[in-house]
């Protein structure tokens, strides 16, 4: 019997060691996907700032994506008309550094990726046009990610705020494209919206908030989401948050807004962790 339960115990502590290892690489994965979401997302916020600072002629500006290439990430911007130019590409050498960026005004064909990630996007766009599926607040507005990541071909569509002092998480999407791109498949990834304001009025002083909280239905899934981690890195630098934490049925997701970095564990664990920070 004693044997029994040793053997029991052992393979109990294997399966425990293994779900950890899950988790740190879950935890990997979602930050890789996060943190590659986000060097697109600010090339698109300062290289939309830089080209239009420059470009004369924007009434022929169509649109933007942007995109990485040899680790370089890019904001193009493409003319009107059925047969598009790209019509310029701001460039950065550290996206955090605006300082870095250089603009090419050539007039050009797409590239073959670029024509790509436009294809995808225009068909996106199509989408949210005509799909009732995606839904418009207000005083919000959608941007497009187009992506090849990994060989997958992808569209997010996340919710930003057009007002000052709230953080936007969730009413963001999901399109899957196959390597013609043709949309095989459309989803939501977070089902409704959720505003946390980072600053609150309090007898005429701002207190600021150190630590924030969303929670997960089961359809969004048990983890923090890559669009999750891109928004709190747009963000971070503003709420003044030092983490961010998702919960889920059996999970709990911490984003740690000052080292980037995340840790996920098990309800079971994270409770556990705040009884001993509570009783010491």
């Amino acid at each position: 019997m004693r044997k029994l339960i040793i053997i029991v115990s052992f393979f109990v502590a294997i399966s425990t060691f293994s779900q950890q290892v899950d988790l740190v690489k879950k935890a990997q994965e979602i930050t890789e996907e996060g943190k590659f979401l986000y060097r697109l997302e600010m090339a698109a916020w300062h290289g939309t700032d830089i080209f239009l600072e420059s470009f004369k002629e924007k009434a022929r500006i169509g649109g933007y994506f942007t995109y990485i290439e040899k680790d370089t990430p890019k904001c193009l911007f493409f003319s009107k008309g059925d047969i598009p130019k790209v019509i310029g590409v701001v460039s950065f050498g550290d996206i955090k550094v605006v300082e870095t960026a250089t603009i090419d005004f050539k007039e050009r064909d797409f590239k073959q990726d670029e024509k790509e990630l436009y294809t995808m996007r225009t068909t996106a766009l199509q989408e949210i046009q005509q799909d009732t599926l995606f839904k418009k607040y207000t005083n919000t507005n959608f941007n497009l990610i187009p992506v090849i990541y990994k060989d997958e071909r992808k569209v997010y569509v996340l919710t930003g705020p057009k007002k000052e002092g709230v953080v936007l998480f969730g009413n963001d999407y999901l399109m899957v494209f196959d390597k013609q791109d043709n949309l095989l498949e459309k989803k939501e990834i977070h089902r409704n919206l959720i505003p946390i304001k980072f600053e609150m009025e309090e007898q005429d002083e701002i207190k600021k908030i150190v630590a924030s909280v969303h929670s997960h239905a089961v359809e969004t899934g048990e983890f923090i989401t890559p669009t999750d981690i891109c928004t709190l890195m747009l963000y971070g630098k503003f709420t003044g948050w030092k983490r961010h934490i998702v919960i889920s049925e059996n999970y709990v997701s911490i984003w740690d807004c000052i080292s980037e970095s995340l840790v996920i564990m098990t309800t079971e664990e994270y409770e556990r962790m705040r009884d001993e920070e509570k009783y010491g």
